[in-house]
């Protein structure tokens, strides 16, 4: 057909066009011209991508494999190459669909593949542009090792000779540079694309995406450089941190400081990120939870492995002990080495891995909230002025860079952080099953299955006898704890020393006397902000619940340490040389003393009227002269008075089973009266 280019319908797909249009200069082009120009764009996207295919694929199986054979562990290959492996397998089915199109229409399917693999290509040359500069600094460190760059030399003639390169960047900079030509070698289709052309609408739609994912691409890149600025934890001196500061941080702090003071009290808020924050604050305090309990448990199997009762030689015929014995070489020498190994390798290493991934986040969240601070000021003036200055505008630009960023990568470090999170639980749960199935294991040979009756129980059957064992096993060492704590306590507890009298007195000071109290049993702190308390030692009581309302927790001052302690475990009782005479009056036998109004009676008994409470002996005392009598703990005695015939308050005059005499005043305690079921003191 006249006008026609020869095998115009097997190459172009477009058949007959126009023999004339308008050309961007003012002439004329013929038809045939035109198709041909446009034949020849068309094979060069498809000539240069198959390049570009090969050699991405030398970069990827000849040189970085040839390097991982060398093993040099100076060399970041990950650094290097960053997601090379990703670019290829895109561009490797990108390729195939350009070859695909040829003949068949392929200005409208080209248009069309190029739609479909914008979202992807975005996707891959984002994460690689983003890490470039980093891999050319890589580059020039390692030109500056005479042995590395030696090394990658002799690859390089090695698996690309013919190329001629003389170090590693002249790879590196072949996907920043094919991303950057796609709208180039599109826009060149596209104009020797005749206007009235079916596809030439939808190249031009395929240019202005190329164009887009380019511009998203470096938009992409300067938050990361912003991001790269302010995501690196500072560790400065406090001779370094006065040293930063001037009128200028100080005026910017006090303004960062109110806007700070708005957001907490909700007045400016922003719920897209705040939602992102809040779970990322989540997945980061998980991390930091599983990897102190993960730390304990390490440090706990440690304390575990080193006792070796094995090595001791046992002078007795077969039996519990010798089978005891084979059990716990076994465990010792075979499975518990193996089980720590494992535990360290997909346990605790990917765990601590986690907690530093999670470091440059939480620093950029920080960066951002000042940054935000800054941003909502200026804004402000702004919209006040009309304009600010270069300094102010950067400053804002900043903090969009930053916020953008977060909002973009947040959901998948989330979504990631949590899978491995979740695989490092898993990994936990299976090396516990495989302990106990190895243990298991173990048994017949030692002879120790008829020694587990429980071994063929149903589950649920065989949690119900452990947590009763536990129960069982719990209640006995309470009641340890109770008998051992019965022992006639030290001189310690009696008369205060100088350094415990300082201590008083600064309680004394700070919360008045009818807050203190003597502990007379010991606690032991068990959970974060627990206190550790010794018997007879001052404390003042602050409240009767923990800092979250807890009433179960009480919340006492031992003297410069505020914590908690179980109100169960202990019983507090005014310290008789503290409060003086007013703490025993005697009436009855019964003392009544001024709890604070806020706080509820001792422990257990907060249910009894509040003056229901009696003096008794909190310890056993031996008269040592005719004029002292014989205390026991625990005994009701009546005090007639709260001092010797000299007015001190050091020993008081009681009245115990018909007889008189002085006793110590630190020997006596108030506590509640007995209930009908029977109380006593715990001593």
């Amino acid at each position: 057909m006249p006008g026609e280019v020869p095998g115009a319908d097997s190459q172009g797909g477009e058949g007959t066009v126009p023999a004339a249009r308008s050309w961007s200069r003012g002439e004329v082009m013929p038809s045939d011209k035109m198709e041909l120009s446009q034949r020849l764009a068309v094979e060069e996207l498809i000539t240069t991508e198959a390049s570009y295919v090969h050699n991405l694929q030398l970069c990827v199986s000849d040189i970085r494999a040839h390097l991982q054979k060398k093993q040099l562990p100076e060399l970041d290959l990950e650094g290097l190459f960053s997601n090379t492996d990703d670019i290829l397998h895109m561009s490797q089915r990108f390729l195939k669909g350009l070859e695909d199109t040829a003949g068949r229409g392929q200005e409208q399917l080209l248009s069309t593949l190029f739609q479909e693999f914008k979202e992807e290509m975005e996707a891959v040359y984002k994460t690689y542009c983003a890490s470039y500069e980093h891999a050319l600094q890589l580059v020039e460190s390692y030109r500056r090792e005479p042995r590395l760059q030696e090394e990658i030399l002799d690859t390089l003639n090695v698996t690309v000779p013919h190329t001629g390169a003389s170090d590693l960047s002249f790879f590196l900079v072949m996907p920043v540079q094919r991303v950057t030509k796609y709208p180039l070698l599109l826009g060149k289709i596209l104009e020797n694309t005749p206007s009235s052309a079916s596809a030439h609408s939808a190249l031009q739609a395929a240019v202005r995406a190329m164009a887009q994912v380019n511009a998203n691409i470096n938009e992409y890149k300067r938050r990361r450089e912003v991001a790269t600025k302010y995501n690196k934890a500072e560790h400065l001196t406090l001779r370094e941190r006065l040293a930063r500061l001037n009128t200028h941080s100080i005026a910017k702090k006090t303004t960062r400081l109110s806007r700070l003071l708005m957001h907490e009290a909700g007045i400016t808020e922003d719920k897209e990120y705040d939602e992102l924050e809040e779970k990322f604050q989540c997945v980061a305090s998980s991390v930091a939870t599983l990897k102190e309990n993960v730390a304990s448990y390490m440090g706990h199997l440690e304390a575990f492995l080193l006792p070796t009762p094995h090595q001791c030689d046992l002078q007795m015929d077969e039996g519990p002990a010798q089978q005891c014995r084979r059990l716990s070489q076994h465990l010792q020498s075979a499975v518990f080495p193996e089980f720590k190994q494992r535990m360290d390798r997909l346990v605790w290493q990917p765990l601590c891995s986690l907690s530093d991934t999670l470091e440059g986040p939480q620093q950029l969240v920080k960066k951002r909230l000042d940054k935000l601070l800054d941003y909502e000021e200026i804004q402000e003036r702004k919209s006040e002025m009309g304009s600010v200055s270069y300094d102010e505008e950067a400053a804002m630009n900043t903090y969009l860079a930053i916020n953008e960023l977060l909002v973009a990568e947040l959901p998948r470090f989330n979504q990631g952080a949590l899978q491995l999170l979740g695989q490092i639980l898993r990994s936990f749960g299976a090396l516990q099953l495989d302990l106990a199935a190895q243990v298991l294991q173990a048994l017949p040979d030692l002879g120790l299955s008829p020694q587990l009756p429980h071994g063929h129980l149903a589950l649920p059957s065989f949690w119900k006898l452990m947590e009763d064992t536990l129960q069982q096993s719990g209640a006995q060492l309470r009641s340890f704890c109770q008998a051992f704590d019965t022992v006639t306590p030290s001189p310690g507890t009696q008369p205060l020393t100088p350094a415990e009298e300082r201590k008083v007195l600064s309680l004394v000071s700070k919360h008045g006397p009818d807050k203190l109290y003597q502990v007379t049993s010991n606690v032991s702190g068990t959970r974060e902000l627990d206190l550790t308390l010794l018997r007879g030692q001052i404390v003042a009581l602050l409240q009767g619940a923990d800092t979250k309302g807890n009433t179960s927790r009480w919340l006492v001052d031992a003297g410069g340490t505020v914590g908690t302690v179980p109100e169960g475990l202990f019983l507090l009782c005014p310290h008789p040389s503290i409060h003086g005479p007013a703490a025993l009056p005697s009436q009855n036998g019964l003392s009544c003393p001024s709890f604070p109004p806020q706080l509820p009676a001792p422990a257990g008994h907060s249910s009894l009227p509040p003056c229901l409470l009696q003096v008794v002996a909190g310890f056993s005392f031996a008269a040592r002269s005719p004029q002292e009598v014989t205390l026991q703990a625990g005994q009701p005695v009546l005090v007639l008075e709260p001092h010797d015939k000299k007015g001190s308050t050091e020993w008081s005059l009681v009245e115990v089973n018909g007889q008189r005499g002085y006793v110590p005043s630190s020997y006596l305690v108030t506590v509640p009266v007995q209930d009908p079921a029977g109380w006593s003191l715990p001593v």
